[in-house]
């Protein structure tokens, strides 16, 4: 997609209640937090996007949400402990964070989303710098903290003022063999106002397949699917999102699962499986990153919407493995 200079926005002060959630040990929990920050903008480069469906000078959608795994997004502080080139969490260099944070800020200006569901993001500190490029577009946003050192969590940012925020990491989940588990990371869901409309994106991050354990990840699934219909079902007139790099592919048991429930939908399923790809695994092209969409009268996908949204140049985007997943929906 051609994308024309934007400004963004280069203050890291933040003025307001609260800058996240870090939420560990406990019920799911309603927050309202609210945010105010003054800005001060920079004019930056062009980002070319392959996808035709994103094109730029198409029809702007009543709301385009959007998931994004950042890949690996650390500070610059060693919270762990062990963060030689062989541990899990590693130290940039002050440069390479800031370029990290700018490529990233960059391509999320540059794909227009009103809500955007990430993964990987280390803590408030590689959050805020997000912020701080992005106030212009998102005065919400929200931090889904497991509170563990060098973790990589999940956040939401939403052009929309913030009403509620909860959390769902302390709920008990049953694998298929009988034992319990626990969600990976934080199920984070976050209510907005956006455009005269509340809209709630859940973010979420499933078990990898990296010493994999696929009971806990069809166990994710399955409370995820739950709760977001049950959060549908509470506020009938919202339009209901969940976004996340999920680790698994169409046709697998947890993307069945969630799939099973009449009532959700995965946007992508009408789309070529290589307009959908967002992750590269030994050359082959995957789609492990969705978006949900709860159906109601309110809402509806904008079919043929979604599409994988990468550099010209490479896979994935603004430095990341992953490839970003767009989709667009029409209000009613």
């Amino acid at each position: 997609m051609r994308t024309r200079p934007w400004a963004i926005t280069r203050s890291f002060a933040v003025i307001g209640l609260g800058v996240g959630i870090s939420l560990i040990g406990c019920r799911p929990t309603d927050q309202i937090i609210g945010f105010h920050a003054d800005t001060d903008s920079a004019v930056v480069q062009d980002l070319a996007i392959t996808d035709a469906v994103a094109d730029s000078q198409r029809v702007r959608p009543d709301l385009r949400a959007l998931t994004y795994n950042t890949h690996l997004f650390f500070d610059t502080v060693c919270d762990s402990g062990r963060c030689t080139p062989s541990d899990f969490e590693q130290v940039p260099t002050m440069q390479a964070f800031t370029t990290k944070a700018d490529a990233v800020a960059t391509a999320l200006r540059g794909l227009s989303a009103d809500v955007i569901a990430l993964q990987e993001i280390e803590n408030q500190t590689a959050l805020d710098a997000l912020r701080g490029r992005l106030r212009d577009l998102y005065p919400t946003v929200v931090l889904g903290e497991t509170g563990l050192p060098g973790s990589i969590d999940v956040a939401v940012l939403g052009a929309g003022s913030l009403l509620l925020v909860r959390t769902h990491r302390s709920q008990t989940l049953t694998r298929p063999d009988g034992s319990t588990t626990s969600f990976t990371r934080e199920l984070l869901e976050v209510h907005m106002m956006i455009k005269g409309r509340r809209v709630v994106m859940f973010a979420a991050h499933f078990r990898s397949k990296v010493s994999d354990d696929p009971g806990r990840r069809l166990a994710e699934a399955q409370a995820a699917r739950d709760i977001v219909l049950k959060t549908a079902a509470e506020f009938p007139d919202a339009v209901v999102l969940l976004g996340g790099d999920l680790n698994d592919t169409p046709g697998s048991p947890p993307l069945d699962a969630m799939e099973s429930a009449p009532n959700l939908m995965r946007v992508a399923k009408d789309r070529p499986a290589a307009s959908v790809a967002t992750y590269s695994f030994n050359g082959t092209e995957q789609a492990i990153d969705h978006l949900f969409v709860a159906r109601t009268a309110r809402v509806s996908y904008v079919a043929g919407s979604a599409s994988a949204q990468h550099d010209s140049n490479r896979f994935g985007l603004a430095g990341s493995d992953h490839a970003a997943l767009l989709a667009d929906f029409a209000l009613h």
